[in-house]
């Protein structure tokens, strides 16, 4: 992966922006709350790219988080992703951003067990657990969307960390589970940062094929199109429409 690429990841509270020539992050940019997304993602893009003088078209290629998280922020966030890149024509490779905030706390701690839990509401999370090795991605739990308990009963191990607002949410059970204190994804380094980190290990990402007809993983239903089809029942024609 030559030349530089742009990472974003919109899936939590927490929207960020990375641009370097990966695993390098040069310039990192953050902004908390999901619902500025769409008003502060593109002045976001171009406050990583100014310190470093470039132009979105000297970007060699993107790197999108692919949730699962908020419905809102995720499609907000592959909004922007299409548009750069049909515009230009790039690769696009995807990556779980349950991932990309594992290989935050792996950043710290080294290769070992780290579960990551997104608050998924309704009593859940969106939990993972995953090794991180320096050339390799080891899944130990792939995404989905479970009760803490539920992600615990999974693990094959028990974790070093728990890294996420959901663990924050749940932090007696997280620390009866794992031993210590819950970690914030504000307190490691940004997840687009982590996205580029991880281009190249072996189980990290994909390339889209056609970035047009792809989707984030949502992890499930935003609740307006839940409570649609539970009023109605059946599946609603076109989700992409529905409000989360």
């Amino acid at each position: 992966m030559s030349g530089h690429w742009l990472a974003l990841d919109t899936a939590t509270e927490f929207a960020s922006v990375a641009v370097g020539v990966p695993p390098a992050a040069e310039s990192v940019a953050v902004i908390a709350g999901a619902r500025v997304h769409a008003a502060g993602l593109i002045e976001l893009v171009d406050r990583c790219l100014a310190p470093l003088g470039l132009r979105p078209a000297d970007l060699a290629g993107l790197v999108v988080g692919d949730g699962p998280g908020s419905f809102t922020g995720l499609r907000i966030g592959w909004a922007a992703a299409k548009g750069l890149a049909q515009e230009r024509s790039m690769p696009v490779q995807v990556m779980s951003s349950l991932l990309a905030a594992a290989a935050g706390a792996a950043a710290v701690l080294g290769a070992v067990p780290v579960a990551v839990c997104f608050d998924a509401l309704r009593g859940q999370v969106f939990g993972a657990v995953y090794v991180v090795h320096l050339n390799r991605v080891e899944t130990l739990v792939p995404p989905a969307v479970c009760a803490l308990a539920e992600l615990a009963a999974r693990a094959p191990v028990r974790p070093r960390a728990v890294v996420g607002d959901g663990a924050l949410k749940y932090a007696v059970e997280v620390e009866a589970w794992s031993g210590a204190a819950p970690l914030p994804s504000s307190a490691l380094r940004p997840t687009a940062a982590s996205l580029l980190a991880l281009c190249g290990r072996g189980g990290a990402g994909r390339l889209l094929d056609d970035i047009a007809t792809a989707e984030p993983d949502y992890g499930r239903p935003a609740e307006a199109q839940a409570r649609w089809e539970a009023r109605h029942g059946r599946t609603l024609p076109d989700p992409s429409r529905t409000e989360g």
